[in-house]
C-alpha cells in the first residue's frame, strides 16, 4: 500500500506518536514509484530496514512490538501470517496491542484476495458513477479518495481503540471506504438524480485569459449578488434554484461563455467586492503562499501541517524530515536492547539492512 498506512500513520505522527517504518532492505517501493508522495507521507518517522522472511528478524519484531501501542501493516490478506507479524502471533509479546490491517476488500469475502489499487476501489464502490461537473462526464480525482480517506478512517479507528484501553485486530476496507464515501454522498437509492449533488453555478469555469475559476453558488443571495455583476443572467429560466436546475444545461453555457469574456484576475475582484464565493485552481505549492495559510501556519518545515487547532494553536508538529531507509536501523536496536555483537550478527545474515 503505497498510501493508506503511510497516511494514516503520518497523521499520528504529527499528533505526537513516535512512529517507527519498517522497510524492506531495499526499500519501500513507494521511495522509487512516488518519491513526492513518499516524502510527505513519511515525515515524522523513523527508518528501520528488516527482511521479514528471515528468522534472524523476529526477535526484532517482537521486542519492538513488546513497547509498542500500535502495529498498520498493509499486505495483502495471509502475507502477515506467513511472516508470523499477524495480529495472533502478535498479541503474545503485547496483549494490549491495537493492530490495524489495511487491504483493498478486507480481510474476508469474496474478493479478499483481488489486487487493487485506488482507482479500482473508488468505481467498485459507486464513486464514479456520477459527474463532478454539470456538463461533464464522470472524472476521476486527482486526489486517492479511497486510499486517504482509508488512511483517515485507519487512524480515526486506532484512536478510539487506544481510548477504550484494551487490545484491538482493526480490519479496514479500502472499498469499504469509497463506498462509504459514496453511499453518503449520493444514498442507496438506485433511482437517484445522478444530478441531486451538483448545481450549474457551484462549478468550474475557464476564462479569457485561460485559467479555471471556481462559483460557489448555491444560497439566493450568492446568485442574486452575481446577477449584479451580469445582468443577462436575469432571466426568468433562471429566476429560482428550480428553474436553474431546471434548465441547467442552458444556464451552464450561458456561464462558461461569460466567464470567457473576462480575465480571472477581473473575476476574483468583482466577486470578492460582490460577496459571491469565488477561487482560483491552483497548486498546493502556489496556495502555499497564500496570506491565509501563512496566517495559519499551515506550512511547517516544508510540509503541509495537521489542519486543526486546539486551544489557539496549531494542533500537531512537523518534528523531523523523512528518513533515509535503515537511517534509525542501528539506534532503534540499540534502544530495544541488543549489543554491538549482536547487532553485526544481524547485518551480517541480512536480518537487517544497513543505513
Amino acid at each position: 500500500m503505497f498510501v493508506p498506512g503511510p497516511f494514516a500513520s503520518a497523521m499520528l505522527a504529527d499528533l505526537g506518536a513516535e512512529v517507527i517504518k519498517v522497510e524492506m532492505p531495499r526499500g519501500d517501493p513507494g521511495r522509487a514509484y512516488v518519491p513526492v508522495q513518499f516524502e510527505t507521507e513519511n515525515r515524522n518517522k523513523r527508518s528501520i530496514a528488516l527482511d521479514l522472511k528471515n528468522p534472524a528478524a523476529r526477535d526484532i519484531v517482537h521486542r519492538l512490538v513488546r513497547d509498542t501501542h500500535i502495529v498498520v501493516e498493509g499486505f495483502r490478506p495471509g502475507v502477515a501470517k506467513r511472516l508470523s507479524i499477524d495480529f495472533e502471533t502478535l498479541r503474545k509479546s503485547n496483549p494490549n496491542l491495537v493492530y490495524c490491517s489495511i487491504s483493498g476488500y478486507g480481510q474476508t469475502g469474496p474478493w479478499r484476495e483481488r489486487p487493487g489499487h485506488d482507482v479500482n476501489y473508488v468505481a467498485a464502490a459507486g464513486a464514479l458513477a456520477f459527474p463532478g461537473q454539470w456538463l461533464k462526464a464522470p472524472a476521476r480525482s486527482s486526489l486517492p479518495i479511497a486510499d486517504m480517506g482509508g488512511g483517515a478512517f485507519a487512524a480515526v479507528a486506532i484512536l478510539a481503540a487506544l481510548h477504550e484501553g484494551k487490545g484491538a485486530c482493526l480490519d479496514l476496507s479500502l472499498f469499504e471506504t469509497a463506498f462509504f464515501w459514496a453511499a453518503m454522498r449520493h444514498s442507496l437509492d438506485p433511482g437517484v438524480d445522478p444530478r441531486a449533488h451538483i448545481f450549474p453555478v457551484n462549478d468550474v469555469f475557464e476564462t479569457l485569459d485561460g485559467k479555471r475559476l471556481t462559483l460557489g453558488i448555491l444560497e439566493e443571495h450568492f446568485w442574486n449578488n452575481f446577477v449584479q455583476l451580469a445582468p443577462e443572467l436575469d432571466q426568468e429560466r433562471f429566476s429560482t434554484d428550480a428553474l436553474r436546475r431546471e434548465n441547467g444545461n442552458a444556464l451552464s453555457q450561458v456561464l462558461s461563455d461569460l466567464m470567457k469574456q473576462r480575465t480571472a484576475a477581473d473575476w476574483l475582484r468583482l466577486c470578492e467586492e460582490n460577496d459571491v464565493p469565488v477561487d482560483l485552481c491552483v497548486t498546493p505549492g502556489e496556495a502555499a503562499r497564500h496570506p491565509q495559510l501563512v496566517e495559519r501556519k499551515a506550512v511547517e518545515r516544508g510540509y503541509a501541517a495537521f489542519p486543526v487547532w486546539a486551544n489557539g494553536r496549531r494542533g500537531g508538529a512537523i518534528r523531523r524530515r523523512t528518513p533515509k531507509l535503515g537511517e534509525h536501523s542501528r539506534e532503534i536496536l540499540v534502544e530495544l536492547g541488543f549489543d554491538d555483537g549482536e547487532i553485526a550478527a544481524f547485518l551480517k545474515s541480512g536480518a537487517v539492512g544497513a543505513a
